[in-house]
């Protein structure tokens, strides 16, 4: 972090409350955010050194060992040596008395080892907790199931897709980086006991496989054994229905364990569920992919997240072409902003370049001290979800001159007033290991959400910017409109949020791999007020601001209504204040009814 970026954060303390930044920051999940992440590696350097110095003395403390070794044994090969020398013969004593008690309860060991645990205690605060674990195997486990990967190919450190017989690579990593049967282990474990067999079932399979290979190999960072895996992979596979399969893993769990009691009861268990239905020998049980939570639009989700849905290819419809854009405003007139139409209906459009290197690096040093985990709303309350993993923080344009910049740009391409109490403060978002957002509207779905009673009202457009690029994976996606588009690093682009209705149902894509850092989109939201004593006010101003906005009016030509039976009304509440990144707008058709929408993405 530069200078100015610390003292923007010093400035922060005053401008979003009183507080330590680095405790706000260390406040959540590890695995929810790769910066998270990344600070994961201070700690493991500091264990790497005192791992470093525990090995130097222990190596110091072996040669001397070697030596004493070397000397007895010197004495003990040459057969002429006399005892009756009684310098030979006091110096065996005195070692048969005493050297030898000296060396099994040397203290030097002892006081290495006490060392290392003593400096591992003096980080152990800062090391992930056992929830982040459990975070990161689901999301392995997420991109699992979302991109469609296999799970042997994964153990190899290789992210495939394998469909009947086409096998495509997703993501080529410069350095391949396989998992150990342990580490297997532990993903199918988590799985395990979440009563999810569906997942478990193939990491645990993977796990003993590996297992198997290096069966007698002894590694002391590893938590688990070959026994472990067959122990759990065989109640795994009971558990699912298969009863054979069971009974042949526990059969083999006694080959290395021949003295354990239960699995020799489980055995007899389950020949006789065997004898009693021979058919269950070569049934093979069919195992249901849990749904959580419960989403209607899974299988539409995550095609669009293992293709572009209906976005043509580049060059396909003439209609869809790239141009400089000023809307007619002078602060874009020696400076036009790079438009390039993706999608015609719902319109859809992406702005290059919107953001320079410089302010990208800015804002995401601005916000790193202020990440927290993302929340969604709840009624009243703000939650911790599984359909949202990111950590994110609230940035006011006061933090730097920059940010009142950027605003003034926004302002100017999309003719939208983006002061308060019209606007929200600048939202950014770091994701994690593979980062989502599941299905969802962006504004208040549910009459008792803290946001109706809000001066600004509920939201109507969202800004989008991505600060990063990514290798695979973090589009957002439509699902209605059949739509998903890439990342595009400094791009600008927007969305409807809904206006009486909730017309956009949208999520960013599980993220397989975030290049640079790790993947930033900075959201902002605008909002209509609701408090006006005219009821027709927040219609009003919602169609004054499409009146002097910047899109064609070829995507007011047809409505996009909602398909009904949507399921997935989650919103998040923010503090409060200003916008700041992606936009759409619903057109007004008469008084109280809202008809044609622009969509925009990135």
């Amino acid at each position: 972090m530069g200078p100015q970026a610390r003292l923007a954060a010093l400035l922060a303390v005053l401008v979003l409350g009183t507080g330590d930044p680095e405790r706000a920051a260390a406040r959540g999940d590890t695995f929810s955010a790769l910066t998270s992440v990344a600070r994961a590696l201070a700690p493991e350097r500091q264990l790497l050194g005192l791992l470093r110095r525990y090995l130097r003395e222990e190596e110091a403390r072996l040669r001397d060992l070697t030596r004493f070794y070397d000397k007895v044994l010197s004495l003990h090969e040459d057969s002429t040596t006399p005892v009756s020398n009684p310098l030979l013969a006091f110096t065996l004593i005195k070692r048969l008395q005493s050297d030898w008690r000296n060396v099994v309860h040397s203290l030097e060991a002892s006081e290495n080892i006490r060392a290392l645990k003593d400096g591992y205690e003096k980080v152990e605060q800062d090391l992930p907790a056992f929830e982040d674990l459990e975070g990161a195997a689901r999301a392995l486990m997420r991109l699992q199931d979302v991109y469609m990967l296999n799970v042997k190919g994964l153990a190899r450190g290789v992210f495939q897709r394998v469909t009947g017989s086409a096998i495509t690579d997703l993501y080529s990593p410069k350095r391949l980086f396989s998992l150990t049967g342990d580490d297997c282990f532990q993903v199918g474990k988590v799985a395990y006991d979440m009563g999810d067999y569906y997942h478990a079932i193939p990491w645990l399979e993977e796990a003993v496989s590996l297992f198997r290979g290096s069966y007698g190999e002894w590694k002391t960072e590893d938590e688990a054994s070959l026994e472990d895996a067959l122990d759990h992979l065989a109640f795994a596979y009971f558990q699912a229905g298969n009863v054979s399969c069971a009974l042949s893993l526990s059969r083999e769990f006694l080959l290395y364990s021949p003295d354990n009691k239960r699995m020799a009861r489980n055995v007899l268990k389950y020949e006789r569920l065997l004898a009693e239905s021979p058919n269950q020998v070569v049934a093979e049980a069919v195992i249901q992919r849990p749904n959580i939570p419960h989403l209607q639009t899974r299988d539409t989700y995550e095609g669009l997240c293992q293709t572009l849905g209906s976005q043509p290819t580049l060059y396909q419809i003439p209609s869809l072409y790239c141009s400089y854009e000023t809307n007619s405003n002078p602060y874009l007139v020696l400076q036009p902003i790079q438009k390039e139409i993706l999608h015609l209906e719902p319109y859809i459009a992406l702005y290059h370049d919107f953001v320079s290197d410089s302010e990208a690096q800015k804002i995401r040093e601005f916000a790193e001290p202020w990440l927290q985990r993302s929340v969604v709303a709840s009624g009243e309350k703000q939650l911790q979800v599984e359909y949202r993993i990111s950590k994110s923080a609230w940035l006011k344009d006061t933090v730097d001159p920059m940010l009142v910049t950027l605003n003034h740009r926004i302002a100017a391409l999309t003719g939208l007033d983006v002061r308060p109490p019209y606007a929200e403060y600048l939202q950014v978002v770091n994701y994690g290991i593979g980062g989502h957002y599941e299905p969802h509207f962006d504004h208040a779905t549910s009459p008792s959400s803290p946001l109706y009673r809000m001066k600004s009202g509920n939201r109507v457009a969202t800004f989008m910017i991505y600060l990063s690029s990514v290798e695979a994976g973090g589009a957002t996606a439509f699902i209605y409109a059949n739509l998903s588009v890439p990342v595009v690093k400094h791009c600008f682009g927007g969305t409807c949020t809904g206006v009486v209705k909730g017309t956009v149902t949208h999520f960013m894509l599980a993220v397989l791999s975030w290049w640079e850092t790790s993947g930033w989109p900075t959201s902002g939201y605008m909002s209509m007020d609701r408090n006006s004593a005219d009821p027709a006010a927040p219609a009003l101003k919602t169609e004054l601001l499409a009146e002097r906005s910047w899109w064609s009016p070829l995507a007011f030509q047809r409505s996009q209504e909602p398909k009904a039976g949507v399921g997935e009304e989650k919103a998040e509440q923010p503090p409060g204040g200003r916008p700041c990144l992606c936009l759409c707008l619903n057109q007004r058709q008469g008084r109280g009814r809202y008809q044609g929408t622009l969509r925009m993405c990135i």
